[in-house]
């Protein structure tokens, strides 16, 4: 037999004050509307694709994905990230499906102001929710196209309704449950309004990883343009220059590396190696010896570079004597 909960008034009194308590940051926000944003702002023009039974996650990345310039329909993505044992997709697997469709997928800070932020700059914002209960859940995604601050309303793509307008309160309730979890799909080399600088050189690192050195190159240059004199950025610009054969380029990055982190053994290292394919023996000589007096994790690549450096020297002095 099925047993059933009463409620009570005192239970549905309960219920109201932990909804209402659930919902700090649309509270705060409705409270005191940030000037950095229009009060109400939509994106029109994002598609729309209805989800089918359990694939609200490729529906999702698919209209985010077409925002971002990727046409591509839901079916397209499906092998991608669906789980058929979990009759959904992981975050994880969303992430990674986007940068596999040639974007950068960054995952937003848990803040309400920085994904209304993000829409009111023209990202729309892929979000989980979570429509059920804690002790029940029912996962889902949705894409954030819009709000309107003095309704108190957030606007989604959600299942079969291309414009589904909800209240900012059980929007945050049901996201909360989540841990705030939100991504964009952007165009490589364009910065997200709100990046954050470890995240999105983060985010490159792995776009890079997929192979799309060209893209990761301009996400690199976007970001070295926010932080110029961020390490990660100019190594990636420097690997993915080199991946490209622009070896001039590849110098270049790994030198301005060394210059603005002269502790940095990769950075002299990676220079080291370029110059000596340039046949720039004796700069590439300095800069390897520079990365193994550094030492560190990296010390036997280092001597590894130096080693093969010599050998060449070597070789090429033997070489212009027999001339």
């Amino acid at each position: 037999m099925l047993t059933r909960l009463q409620t009570t008034p005192i239970a549905i009194t309960l219920a109201l004050l932990l909804t209402a308590c659930a919902a700090p940051q649309s509270r705060n926000l409705l409270r005191d509307q940030p000037a950095h944003i229009p009060s109400r702002f939509e994106l029109t023009q994002t598609p729309f694709h209805p989800q089918e039974r359990y694939q609200c996650g490729p529906a999702a990345l698919a209209m985010a994905l077409g925002a971002a310039g990727v046409d591509i329909e839901p079916e397209q993505i499906v092998p991608q990230v669906y789980l058929p044992e979990r009759q959904g997709s992981l975050q994880v697997e969303m992430l990674a499906s986007a940068r596999r469709n040639q974007t950068i997928a960054y995952e937003l800070a848990p803040v309400i102001d920085d994904l209304l932020t993000e829409v009111a700059a023209g990202n729309p914002a892929v979000v989980l929710q979570n429509l059920g209960l804690s002790w029940s859940p029912r996962w889902h995604y949705a894409v954030v196209v819009g709000y309107d601050l003095a309704a108190g309303e957030i606007l989604l793509r959600s299942g079969l309704e291309q414009r589904q307008i909800m209240r900012l309160h059980n929007f945050e309730h049901t996201w909360a449950r989540s841990g705030h979890w939100a991504m964009l799909t952007l165009p490589p080399g364009q910065l997200p309004a709100t990046a954050k600088e470890e995240t999105f050189t983060q985010a490159a690192v792995a776009f890079e990883a997929t192979g799309f050195n060209a893209s990761a190159r301009a996400t690199y240059a976007a970001a070295l343009s926010r932080w110029p004199k961020n390490f990660t950025a100019r190594m990636g610009l420097g690997n993915t220059a080199y991946a490209l054969n622009d070896l001039d380029a590849a110098a270049a990055a790994f030198r301005q590396a060394g210059i603005d982190h002269p502790d940095a053994t990769a950075a002299h290292n990676n220079l080291a190696h370029v110059l000596h394919q340039q046949q720039h023996f004796e700069e590439a000589l300095t800069s390897a010896r520079q990365a193994v007096a550094l030492g560190g994790p990296l010390e036997d690549t280092a001597r590894g570079t130096l080693a093969e450096i010599e050998a060449s020297m070597t070789t090429h002095s033997i070489q212009q004597r027999a001339r």
